[in-house]
């Protein structure tokens, strides 16, 4: 299920996982499972890559990244059709995303003889890269009455949903708050009228859909198919000077 109007839906190259996500979640629709179930799955199947990664079974590692790509998709299409938004699974998810990033990243310093120094600066690259899709992906979903669980400033703790604790909430507000908001205003300083703009058109979002999380594990997946994860780490640091292109892009081609 897209998280936007159909009249402004792209084709974006970090949701391949999409279709198959959403088969996954039709079949879950019924079960007792729910999303934030799904997200653990996730969770698991990372961790699952990365221990299969430090024993030097790349391919396979390559395959898991790919599957937590569609689960990831999945865990969002089940609580849409299950018709239960969450906060709680919102913020979980993208915790996990976090954490995982990191704990690839580290995986591929310690297989590989690469700086802890470089290993850190691909890991705050990444985060960058991801913030600014997920930016300028929620001020579209905003400003024409897509899905609104996630907000384009996360500066305030949100009002519990139907079924879910506002304890929890708080808990997991916090955390993704510790974690996400210097990621986040440096975006925001970087490009703060973005949020005035009209409706960001579909070709844009897909060159900018590049930095979606999806297509950074299918970039990782990719060179580990190819045997090239002692570039990896370069490859996510070189890989930033494209935000300063995509902000460039905005502000002259798409003003407010």
């Amino acid at each position: 299920m897209s998280k936007l109007p159909k009249k402004h839906q792209f084709l974006d190259l970090s949701d391949y996982g999409r279709s198959l996500g959403h088969w996954i979640a039709t079949r879950l629709k019924n079960t007792s499972l729910t999303a934030i179930h799904v997200t653990t799955i996730f969770v698991i199947t990372g961790f699952i890559a990365i221990g299969l990664l430090l024993k030097g079974y790349l391919i396979t590692s390559a395959f898991l990244l790919l599957l937590k790509s569609v689960l990831d998709a999945a865990d969002g299409d089940l609580a849409r059709l299950k018709k239960k938004p969450s906060y709680v699974g919102r913020y979980y998810d993208s915790i996990a995303d976090l954490i995982l990033n990191f704990c690839f990243l580290l995986t591929f310093w310690y297989i590989t003889d690469i700086s802890i120094i470089y290993m850190i600066t691909a890991f705050l690259a990444i985060q960058l890269q991801g913030t600014l899709y997920n930016y300028y992906y929620v001020i579209l979903r905003n400003s024409v009455k897509g899905d609104s669980t996630s907000r384009i400033f996360e500066n305030n703790t949100p009002k519990a949903l139907n079924g879910e604790s506002q304890l929890a909430v708080n808990i997991f507000y916090k955390i993704y708050y510790l974690l996400y908001i210097p990621f986040d205003k440096t975006i925001y300083f970087m490009d703060r009228n973005a949020v005035k703009s009209k409706p960001f058109p579909k070709w844009f979002m897909t060159m900018v859909s590049i930095y979606g999380l999806g297509f950074q594990l299918f970039i990782m997946a990719l060179m580990l198919v190819l045997k090239l994860q002692a570039f990896v780490i370069p490859f996510f640091i070189g890989y930033s000077v494209l935000i300063v292109v995509f902000i460039f892009i905005r502000r002259v081609f798409l003003k407010p």
